[in-house]
């Protein structure tokens, strides 16, 4: 019903999984633990105990065997794992729907059921090997390919992309770097990339993929850290014109020490 990637960024040491799938995907990643993508007849476990695993110091290989050996339908299952030292592994059931196989590499697997050829998994991991960039850039890339190769042959429908950091924090809803879900798109793996874009560029203060209101607001943040607070007040205007509310948030972003000169901004 997917394909996929785990995959650890051996420069950054970030981890993460990326998923294209016909129904809604599976992701977990554990920021300095390991990432985990659970598909084909979907059983949740696999993610929340792989990590548990992969945290009680168990190798991927290991933990993947033991909870493939007490799983009673382990042959519909495909799981791939990945720990923070860059180990991976691979399960795929005898059960899947074909074409189905996966690929275990250097720091990352891919894995695919219910493909249009036997193609696919092989373009993910040539693609992910020879893609640079980020490590959430290089896992899209991965899913670009499999599309191109055929991909699912039911068609699309969801995606997404899970990346964390590097060290661990102790709770899984921390030190995530990219979480981005598309769950009902004509085509989720180009949504994915756009919202790709959109998150890179809010993360690295830059406006080429924002709407207009954000541009301003970056733009505005920009002038008034520049010591600019009366250019920074005409680039607001026109969002103050559109709804008071906007002095307001400007305010708040000032108290939090965000916004320099705020107060002149919205007067």
């Amino acid at each position: 019903m997917t394909y996929s990637i785990v995959a650890r960024d051996p420069e950054t040491g970030e981890l993460g999984v990326a998923i294209q799938t016909g129904t809604f995907g599976c992701t977990w990643a554990e920021a300095g633990v390991g990432a985990v993508a659970t598909q084909s007849y979907t059983e949740r476990s696999y993610g929340h105990f792989g990590l548990e695993l992969l945290k009680a110091g168990r190798s991927p290989a290991d933990a993947l065997a033991g909870l493939v050996a007490s799983d009673p339908e382990e042959r519909f299952r495909q799981v791939g794992m990945v720990d923070a030292t860059g180990r991976a592994t691979a399960h795929t059931g005898s059960g899947c729907v074909r074409d189905c196989g996966h690929l275990v590499g250097d720091g990352y697997s891919v894995q695919a059921n219910m493909m249009a050829n036997d193609r696919v998994w092989p373009a993910m991991a040539a693609a992910y090997e020879a893609a640079t960039g980020t490590l959430a850039r290089r896992l899209l890339a991965a899913l670009v390919a499999a599309e191109g190769a055929g991909g699912d042959f039911r068609g699309t429908q969801s995606a997404a992309l899970l990346v964390v950091q590097a060290e661990p924090t102790g709770y899984t809803w921390k030190g995530q770097v990219s979480d981005l879900r598309v769950e009902d798109h004509q085509d989720p793996v180009g949504e994915l990339g756009r919202l790709l874009d959109m998150e890179e560029d809010y993360r690295n203060e830059v406006a080429d993929h924002l709407r207009e209101k954000d541009k301003r607001m970056v733009a505005a943040w920009k002038a008034a850290h520049d010591g600019d607070p009366l250019r920074a007040r005409e680039l607001m205007q026109p969002l103050f014109d559109a709804h008071p509310n906007w002095r307001d948030a400007v305010r708040a972003y000032g108290e939090r020490g965000d916004f320099p000169g705020w107060e002149q901004v919205i007067e």
